[in-house]
């Protein structure tokens, strides 16, 4: 038996209850957590903005340790340290065939699985975005797991799980920001902090960090942002005077609000790019006219996991932690346990706070 927070329904509260993980069978391995992200994608699975089959294990960003392997595993061994890569690209479908594994068409096939039961009553449980991190332990599909680099906390490692790929890959791979350009970030939560070291490491001349919240200013200036703006009517505007009337190259939304969707495309200058991480409802409807998206040639781009290939980037990632340049734990604002998650979905809710991570 372990421990793990349990979904019992879409809108309900997270229950922390005893689970039974069966011994991995073919193909699969379970894994001891050392630490797990609360994700602002946990909460939108938890309220119905995304789908997923109930009951279920949340938690999608984490690492551990290998304790066990089924048959025809051999990538990993028991003891060895690995991360949790929620959306393995399966290699056959026509993204991978185009090398964009972020889009993969079978990455999430797992997650209407059942992988574990609960203790009480044996009722059936799904694992979440196919890893269940929010657990004691887990069983996933060895595709599901990638090496801890060398030199990476096991504990800090789970934030390369998710937080600093997407934030990482929307300034590199998606906004291709490049060294001396002009950068906006809107949200500054894990993602948004990711984002904004990325963008110090690329080199941007000027980065500018939106957020509700004064009380943000501090972490967000020592991610690397120049100038910090609490969200308003006029954030836009006053973006403007910051870039000489331009607007900056590149805006970086990690919200998923049709205000600051719409405040990120008004801030960038024209020709540049906005990129829309956050991930919004479908009653968040973001409206353009057809004159200003021809005069203004901006380009409106969605992100997935930040255009990125895990298993390439996370070397890459790796040597700017080692380098000095990425700070993992500046992303951590709250070290917490299993039952501090819904507290940390509520500090979501309310703009509070940087990354919560549960130690275990």
């Amino acid at each position: 038996m372990v421990r793990a927070a349990v979904l019992p329904a879409v809108g309900a509260p997270l229950e922390v209850t005893d689970i039974a993980l069966p011994a991995p069978g073919p193909g699969r391995v379970q894994v001891r957590l050392a630490a797990a992200g609360v994700c602002h994608s946990d909460l939108s699975l938890s309220d119905g903005t995304m789908r997923v089959p109930v009951p279920a294990v949340l938690g999608h960003e984490g690492a551990g340790t290998v304790v066990a392997v089924g048959e025809d595993v051999t990538g990993v061994a028991p003891g060895d340290q690995v991360v949790l890569n929620w959306a393995p690209a399966c290699g056959r479908c026509h993204a991978c065939s185009l090398g964009e594994v972020w889009l993969c068409a079978n990455a999430l096939a797992g997650a209407a699985d059942v992988y574990a039961h609960r203790a009480d009553d044996g009722a059936d449980l799904h694992p979440g975005l196919n890893v269940a991190a929010f657990a004691e332990e887990t069983v996933v599909a060895a595709s599901c797991l990638l090496p801890l680099p060398d030199g990476i906390p096991l504990t800090d490692g789970a934030l390369l799980g998710c937080a600093v790929l997407t934030g990482y890959g929307a300034v590199v791979h998606s906004a291709r920001v490049r060294a001396g350009e002009t950068v906006a970030v809107f949200g500054v939560g894990g993602v948004g902090l990711a984002a904004l070291q990325a963008a110090r490491i690329a080199g941007a001349a000027r980065i500018v960090a939106v957020d509700v919240s004064p009380r943000k200013e501090e972490l967000a200036r020592a991610a690397g942002a120049t100038d910090y703006l609490v969200a308003s009517d006029t954030t836009a505007r006053e973006i403007r005077a910051l870039t000489g009337k331009q607007g900056v190259d590149a805006a970086i939304e990690c919200v998923g609000r049709a205000t600051t969707i719409r405040t990120a495309w008004d801030s960038t200058r024209r020709g540049g790019r906005t990129t829309v991480v956050g991930i919004g409802g479908k009653d968040q409807q973001v409206t353009f006219n057809a004159l200003e998206i021809f005069h203004w040639g901006r380009t409106l781009a969605g992100c997935v996991y930040g255009n990125a290939d895990p298993a390439r980037d996370l070397p890459v990632l790796a040597g700017h932690v080692r380098a000095g340049r990425l700070d993992l734990g500046a992303l951590v604002t709250e070290r917490i346990g299993l039952d501090g998650i819904p507290a940390a979905f509520e500090n979501m809710l309310a703009g509070k706070g940087g990354r919560a991570l549960v130690v275990f």
